[in-house]
């Protein structure tokens, strides 16, 4: 049988989030595998894969803040914001000459912060029950709402100009849901110049970095971490009596104990350090809010 746990996964160019997933499948001999965010085919990185039973942990684990690199080519818009679309407006020489470092800087401190971003047009936003980027790919024009995001860092880490583009190479922390896609498009728009991302690599998703992560080369045998260990790593733990821990699985409440959590979700382990599940507080009790699969802990 095979153990519930989070693995973590470099995804290369070139693949969709489902070929890492069925890649995993294979390797692991089972169905029950799921991921915590979608990445683009064009971009590498983190993905965070659930196993088993930890398959119900990746609803806590999708929502944490994310960390990027990636590669802004202003003077160039696409179609898709990225590399692989058509390029729809380039820059004459002299708008590229007057987007200075300080001009570039300044476009930047505006789209850091809480902001509000129109996802690319070819996101898997659903619209109607169908993806966007199927809507696009149709012919069809789609026009997704803003959201309000969070870009907490937007740091330029090198900038490289010649006649006909300026390459930012960049680093983002943001809420989920942020486009960096978008950023450089937004960005670009700002300056007069166009922009979309020529690079991305998504190096970290709440509290797993990609320092830790596995290549599909390494997927047969590959470590996991357990769904304590992520759990831990994703929300404050609540350490519980092996008597709690039986309650909270047999779907009793922790009586007036509420005070007892630090978060609105909290990972209830065992003294034998296995995950019971996620509690939350309800009332003055303490109640599960997502219990493991007894079989897998």
């Amino acid at each position: 049988m095979v153990s519930p746990g989070i693995l973590l996964v470099d995804k290369p160019g070139g693949l969709t989030s489902h070929d890492i997933v069925a890649r995993t499948r294979r390797a692991f001999g089972t169905r029950r595998v799921g991921h915590a965010g979608t990445l683009d085919p064009m971009a590498t990185g983190l993905l965070v894969i659930g196993i088993e039973g930890a398959t119900r942990l990746l609803t806590y684990i999708v929502g944490a803040d994310k960390t990027y690199t990636a590669t802004i080519r202003l003077g160039a818009g696409t179609t898709t914001d990225d590399a692989e679309g058509e390029t729809i407006e380039t820059a004459q020489p002299a708008a590229l000459e007057a987007a200075t470092d300080d001009r570039i800087g300044a476009g930047i401190v505006a789209l850091t912060g809480a902001i509000s971003q129109v996802p690319s047009s070819v996101s898997a936003i659903k619209v109607d029950g169908r993806r966007a980027y199927d809507r696009v790919r149709a012919g069809e024009e789609v026009e997704l709402a803003a959201r309000q995001v969070t870009v907490s860092r937007f740091d330029v880490l090198e900038t490289r100009r010649d006649q006909d583009v300026i390459d930012l190479d960049v680093v983002v922390d943001c809420s989920s849901g942020t486009y960096i896609r978008a950023l450089a498009r937004d960005l670009g728009a700002a300056l007069g110049v166009g922009g979309h991302l020529t690079a991305l690599r998504r190096t970290r998703v709440g509290g797993f970095d990609i320092g830790g992560a596995v290549t599909l080369d390494q997927l047969d045998g590959a470590p996991m971490l357990t769904p304590a260990a992520a759990a831990a790593r994703t929300m404050p733990v609540l350490d519980v009596t092996a008597d709690e821990a039986r309650d909270l699985r047999h779907g009793k409440r922790l009586s007036g104990q509420a005070d007892r959590l630090e978060a609105s979700e909290v990972a209830a382990i065992d003294p034998d350090g296995v995950l019971v599940g996620v509690v939350e507080a309800r009332g003055r009790d303490i109640k599960s809010a997502m219990n493991m699969p007894e079989a897998q802990r």
